[in-house]
């Protein structure tokens, strides 16, 4: 590719042959080419500084942003057209992104609404060890009518001058009203329940499980964030590399146009540079690509507003080598591990959840108690007789009543048979139990594979980046050395092209190696960096571990 620099012009017509000389005003163009072309190999060799010093050309990262510029849309939102226009990409440095990504992770958010809603749950079930406590009230009104008929009447029992005499066939009928209302208080108390510690702690394990999964949560999301941003400095890096390729190409395809003209260089070596300038442009444009997607890979995960688009405002920092061996850094992210805890107090829920179901066969023994008032009135009217009359002359026009009671007790109940349903039930919950502690090994297992990958990567890395680096300085030497020996005339334009090629190599491969150094770095630090069960904690964004 294209770092051909103006030393790429093509070989006369004899390759290995010393050029003709050159006319006063080319010789002057080519020296001008030739010192735009060492500016050109500087500005490339610093692409990838010592650690400590920034590269050129990247502006320092802005300060942060106020929370109302970085506040995301509302969870049930969609974004308007008009925000989706892109504007001037916001430089963030590594520390903001995570900053910003703790605070405004959709996912992460979700934990934090578990953890308030298994709190809730706990809250509830601590409420059982106390009396239940309600009020009543009830009131109504109705209307009848009656009718009375006795076929035989009253008279062996009562004289005619009785006011309960009722002859023979005698008919009544009156209509009423009537009015009530009563109102009391009930308690209950369950004094024996076998069932009621074992929920209370198995909501308990489930908000310690809660809380445990959003502290693996925040670790996984700073490995994710760490990468996208790393990956994001890879990807502005590439456009740089790719952006002085293609400068030096267009440099070096009009000298070669220049010497075509004059009779120095053949046609093929102008079709040639022509072809390389061509891919280099290829490259570029795929870079570029490249970069914006991942620039929108990290604004998604920063759940950025729509028409915000982050930059990698950091320079390119290596992180220092892992201070642990391997055997150390397996023992250190056994020791609290959150992943490994909150299997652990999944497996404790489900098993007293199984204690509370099982407890469902046990008896239960409540105290009750009730107190209230009550209060009606009735009013008839239209109260007629007829053959004789009927039961009218007791009825009264309008009757109140007024009353109160209380009751007190123990009850007991004891579920005797249910078909196996209750023990189905434990059982379940037993095997759901027994399904957690082989999550737990397979879990275990994977943790030391993933720090085993993560350790050795980053001991590979650093390797690489050593060799990458010796690579960059040997590949710079030997595309001056190939220069001077076009110049001359002792190698062709295709020996200085192939020179180029790997000194290009020689650049990508040592920012993969840094990159890598980091990424692995932060795989290690997702295994073992100690972050908050309350998510109403601060998150701190620690790049670095220490023992």
């Amino acid at each position: 590719m294209g770092l051909a620099l103006a030393l790429g012009l093509g070989a006369g017509p004899g390759a290995g042959q010393p050029l003709p000389a050159a006319s006063g005003d080319d010789g002057r163009r080519l020296e001008r080419r030739w010192n735009e072309l060492d500016r050109q190999i500087r500005a490339l060799e610093e692409l990838l500084p010592a650690e400590e010093a920034p590269p050129n050309g990247v502006a320092p990262a802005s300060p942060l942003r106020s929370p109302q510029d970085t506040a995301p849309l509302p969870p049930l939102a969609l974004p308007e057209a008009a925000s989706l226009r892109e504007g001037q990409p916001q430089a963030l440095s590594l520390e903001q992104t995570l900053a910003i990504g703790f605070a405004n992770s959709p996912s992460l958010q979700a934990r934090r609404e578990e953890v308030a809603a298994a709190l809730a749950e706990l809250q509830s079930q601590m409420g059982t060890y106390w009396p239940r406590l309600s009020a009543f009230a009830a009131g109504g009104t109705d209307q009848a009518s009656t009718s009375f008929f006795s076929p035989t009447g009253t008279g062996t029992l009562f004289a005619p001058s009785n006011p309960f005499f009722i002859p023979p066939g005698g008919r009544g009928s009156l209509n009423t009203n009537a009015n009530g209302v009563a109102t009391g208080l009930q308690l209950r108390y369950e004094l024996l329940d076998f069932a009621r510690t074992p929920k209370a702690r198995a909501a308990l394990a489930s908000l310690r499980s809660g809380r445990l999964a959003y502290a693996d949560a925040l670790r996984r999301l700073q490995l994710t964030l760490s990468e996208s941003y790393y990956q994001l400095q890879r990807a502005d890096q590439l456009v740089r590399i790719r952006e002085a390729v293609v400068r030096n190409d267009l440099l070096i395809l009009q000298d070669s146009l220049d010497l075509k003209q004059a009779g120095l260089v053949p046609r093929l070596d102008v079709l040639r540079r022509q072809a390389i300038e061509a891919d280099g442009q290829e490259q570029l444009i795929a870079a570029l690509a490249d970069q914006a997607i991942a620039r929108r890979r990290l604004a998604a995960l920063l759940n950025l507003p729509p028409q915000l688009t982050p930059a990698a405002g950091d320079p390119i920092r290596l992180q220092p080598r892992w201070p642990l061996d391997l055997e150390a850094s397996l023992v250190a992210s056994y020791r609290d591990n959150p992943e490994l805890e909150a299997l652990l107090a999944t497996r404790e829920a489900l098993l007293q959840q199984k204690d509370a179901v099982a407890a469902g066969l046990l008896p239960k023994l409540s105290l009750f108690a009730s107190a209230g008032a009550s209060a009606s009135n009735a009013n008839n009217w239209n109260v007629r007789v007829a053959d004789g009359g009927c039961c009218g002359a007791t009825v009264a026009t309008s009757l109140n009543t007024y009353g109160s009671d209380w009751s007190v007790g123990l009850a007991v109940s004891w579920l005797l048979f249910d078909a196996g349903t209750t023990r189905g039930q434990a059982r379940a919950l037993a095997r759901r139990g027994a399904a957690v502690a082989q999550q737990y090994a397979a879990q275990r297992n994977d943790i030391r594979l993933r720090i085993e990958q993560a350790f050795f990567g980053h001991e590979a890395s650093l390797a690489r980046l050593v060799a990458a680096r010796r690579g960059v300085k040997a590949s710079l030497e030997a595309f001056r050395d190939a220069r001077l020996r076009y110049q001359a005339g002792l190698s062709s334009e295709l020996d200085l092209s192939n020179t180029q090629e790997r000194l290009i190599a020689s650049l990508v491969q040592r920012l993969e190696a840094t990159v890598n150094v980091n990424v692995t770095y932060a795989q290690l630090l997702r295994e073992l960096l100690p972050m908050p069960t309350d998510p109403e904690a601060p998150v701190p964004a620690r790049l670095q571990w220490a023992p």
